[in-house]
């Protein structure tokens, strides 16, 4: 378990289930996450999803508690092949808890757990353009926006620009 003494990132339990499905099932939550993100989002894929994280045997899949409350989640997709020591991040957060710094604190948890326990050197991660909290998140935790790749995300109909960030582990850690 990670903590700065107010919010625990923590691995994800079978009691997480239906908090998971009550805060993941909102269409303002998965607007900007990838597909694999599911909605609706039901029992099943609560479901699925922790038993998916818990066979990680190193595990980069972590849930967000604050106030003893599941509030989200946050984990890593190690890339592949030459691109091993980097991986992406990702973060979401539950919509009642959004707006009280909560993503920002639980990333910087993240990211210091990271770079000094995990072999990676470069996390990165991709953000739509018009989502703006989660591009300062990145920016608040020290993240560099490498570019701009225009027209590179469809989402519910919808093409998007995306914002490509990145934080090496001799940028600030």
């Amino acid at each position: 378990m990670l903590t700065d003494g107010n919010i625990l990132l923590r691995p994800y339990s079978l009691g997480d289930r239906e908090a998971l499905v009550e805060l993941a099932n909102n269409f303002n939550v998965s607007k900007y996450l990838q597909n694999r993100f599911p909605y609706p989002y039901t029992l099943d894929s609560a479901d699925s999803w922790i038993a998916m994280v818990g066979m990680d045997l190193e595990p980069h899949n972590f849930a967000i508690e604050w106030q003893g409350k599941f509030i989200g989640g946050i984990g890593l997709n190690p890339l592949a092949d030459i691109h091993y020591q980097t991986a992406e991040i990702g973060y979401w957060l539950g919509e009642p808890f959004w707006g009280k710094g909560l993503a920002t604190i639980a990333t910087g948890i993240f990211i210091c757990h990271v770079f000094s326990n995990l072999k990676f050197l470069r996390l990165q991660a991709m953000t739509i353009e018009e989502n703006k909290p989660s591009a300062r998140i990145l920016e608040k935790n020290g993240f560099i926006l490498e570019g701009k790749l225009n027209k590179h995300v469809t989402k519910y109909g919808r093409v998007y620009n995306a914002l490509l960030y990145a934080k090496t582990r001799d940028n600030g850690m």
